[in-house]
């Protein structure tokens, strides 16, 4: 769809293992900002090229006009088609330095970050031509430059780029859903993220990979939800961690999802790794 001047969300359905013959529905949002040149930000999941193509297509464009594939991390949903699309483009493919090992070596990504249904999320690695570092600028063309932010947290190479002349902010997982899995590297990281991107000036419209766009008023508050959520977790990590001191660390998530409210699906292995880096600032200095 059509989201501002230019510029068109791409929700990428995809479907996680949980069980035996039981599967969590999921989605992810793709990016298409069309200048001269096309940029396409993440690819979605293995196979998604063809939700991307056909969308070109209905919009007057062609796979081969895009020119930069921009992976905001190498996460298995926003990388998953890469290779595909790099093959049938031949378009440059850009991240952040922290992620290139992720994305040139899948195996390595999935050793250090299992994540069930791996193999089917992530078709094959790609090489990284470019590398993209906090104040880079992406011209496309035609009034469309995009700036580029290091924004860590969710992942260490994590970034968000914006559109300042149409006024858009895409966030990628920068910005948590309040209610939802929270699954991040840092949650101090994540805080700092967000508030780097609630003091930028202009921002119109905010795009996230996981959340509908929101316009107006909605992109601050967004913004306030997510660090209160992320606050909120700290908090009912230490709480836990004070009153169950030697529970192991998947017992402790199961205590956090239940002073949360969290949805069952987040008493998982990742979710218990993103709280774990709560449990830092609990360590004495020296240790």
């Amino acid at each position: 769809m059509r989201v501002a001047e230019g510029v068109h969300a791409l929700k990428i359905p995809f479907r996680l293992p949980v069980g035996p013959d039981n599967f969590l529905e999921r989605f992810v949002y793709c990016y298409l900002v069309c200048g001269d040149a096309v940029c396409l930000i993440d690819s979605g999941v293995a196979g998604s090229q063809k939700i991307i193509f056909d969308y070109l297509v209905s919009i007057g464009r062609k796979p081969q006009d895009i020119s930069i594939l921009v992976l905001t991390h190498s996460h298995p949903d926003h990388m998953g088609a890469a290779h595909a699309i790099r093959e049938a483009t031949a378009c440059t493919v850009a991240a952040h330095l922290s992620e290139k090992n992720w994305i040139e070596d899948i195996d390595l990504q999935f050793r250090e970050r299992p994540v069930a249904g791996f193999e089917t999320l992530v078709a094959a690695p790609v090489k990284v031509d470019r590398i993209l570092k906090d104040g880079d600028v992406l011209g496309l063309g035609g009034g469309f430059d995009m700036e580029v932010f290091h924004t860590p947290g969710h992942s260490r190479g994590s970034l968000s780029l914006f559109l300042r002349k149409q006024k858009v902010l895409f966030c990628a997982d920068a910005v948590l859903l309040p209610g939802q899995l929270p699954i991040y590297d840092d949650n101090e990281a994540c805080v700092r993220s967000v508030n780097k991107l609630k003091y930028m000036r202009g921002v119109e419209t905010l795009l996230s990979s996981w959340d509908e766009p929101k316009r107006g008023p909605e992109v601050l508050r967004a913004l306030d939800e997510s660090l209160i959520f992320l606050r909120s977790i700290q908090r009912a990590v230490f709480e836990v961690v004070n009153e169950y001191p030697t529970a192991d660390l998947m017992a402790m998530c199961g205590q956090v999802v239940r002073i949360m409210g969290l949805p069952p699906a987040a008493l998982n292995p990742l979710v218990a790794r993103s709280l774990a880096s709560s449990l830092e600032k609990k360590r004495p200095r020296g240790h």
